[in-house]
C-alpha cells in the first residue's frame, strides 16, 4: 500500500502547477488514534501527504478510544468535537477512526490511497473564494484575507500549529508492542472568530514557539474550507 500511494503522490506533484500548489493547498484532516488497530495504514498515508507542498496534511488525534487500554498521547477531546461537527454537517450518524476529511467536504473511510489521491485532485478544482496571506514575525502571526467573487460568508477563522514528526511506543491496547511515527500532529487549535467577508480581514494572533502554523478559513458550521495557508 505504501508503494502504491507513493506512486500516486509522485503523479499528483507532476500534474500540479507549482504556483497553484503553493497558493491553494488542499486540506486533509485525518481523525486517528494510537489505540485504533485500523489506523496505522492511514497514518502512513498522511506521512506521505505531509511531504507535499500542495497539501496541508493534519493529524487530529481523538480521545474516544482511550478507554480500551491506551491513552493517546496526542489525543484532544476538541478534535472529536470537530469530527462530530463534520458528521452533523454531512448527515452522518456516527464518528470513527480512521476518517479523512478533504477540504471540509469529502469524507473517506479508512485507509484508501486511491480515493484520497482522487479527492485531492478533484478539490484542486474548487473555486477560489478567498485570498489568504500570512506573515509571521516571531511569535505573532498577521492574517489578511479578502473575499473573491462568488464567496458568501459567514466564515470561521481557525488557527492551529502542528508537530511535524514524533515517535511513540504503544504499550497497551490494540496496538500494544508496536512503535509508530506520527506526522503533522495538531496542537493548539483555536477558533479566532467569525468573518462576515463584507470587509477585508486583518488580524493578528499569537503563536507558540517555532512550530508550523496553519490558518483555515471555513464556511461556518463545519462547512467547506475556502482557504488555507501555513507558515513555518
Amino acid at each position: 500500500m505504501k508503494f502504491l500511494f507513493s506512486s500516486l503522490l509522485v503523479l499528483g506533484v507532476a500534474c500540479t502547477a507549482p504556483l497553484q500548489a503553493q497558493d491553494r493547498p488542499v486540506v486533509v484532516e485525518l481523525f486517528t488514534s494510537q489505540g485504533c488497530s485500523s489506523c496505522p495504514p492511514a497514518d502512513e498515508i498522511l506521512a506521505e501527504l505531509a511531504q507535499r507542498n500542495d497539501v496541508i496534511a493534519l493529524a487530529l488525534h481523538v480521545d474516544y478510544w482511550d478507554y480500551i487500554g491506551w491513552k493517546d498521547q496526542f489525543g484532544d477531546p476538541d478534535h472529536a468535537t470537530r469530527q462530530r461537527a463534520y458528521a452533523v454537517a454531512g448527515g452522518r450518524k456516527s464518528i470513527y477512526t480512521p476518517e479523512m476529511i478533504i477540504n471540509g467536504i469529502t469524507d473517506i473511510v479508512g485507509a484508501k490511497p486511491m480515493a484520497v489521491a482522487q479527492a485531492i485532485t478533484d478539490h484542486k478544482n474548487d473555486p477560489a473564494l478567498v485570498d489568504l496571506t500570512l506573515t509571521r514575525s516571531g511569535d505573532i502571526l498577521q492574517i489578511n484575507a479578502k473575499r473573491l467573487p462568488g464567496a458568501k460568508g459567514p466564515f470561521t477563522v481557525n488557527l492551529l500549529q502542528y508537530v511535524p514528526s514524533r515517535k511513540a511506543n504503544i504499550k497497551r491496547g490494540e496496538n500494544a508492542g508496536h512503535a509508530f511515527s506520527y506526522h503533522n500532529i495538531v496542537q493548539n487549535w483555536s477558533v479566532l472568530g467569525d468573518w462576515s467577508a463584507q470587509e477585508p480581514l486583518a488580524l493578528t494572533a499569537p503563536i507558540k514557539g517555532d512550530l508550523p502554523a496553519v490558518v483555515i478559513i471555513q464556511q461556518s458550521g463545519a462547512g467547506p474550507i475556502v482557504a488555507a495557508a501555513r507558515v513555518k
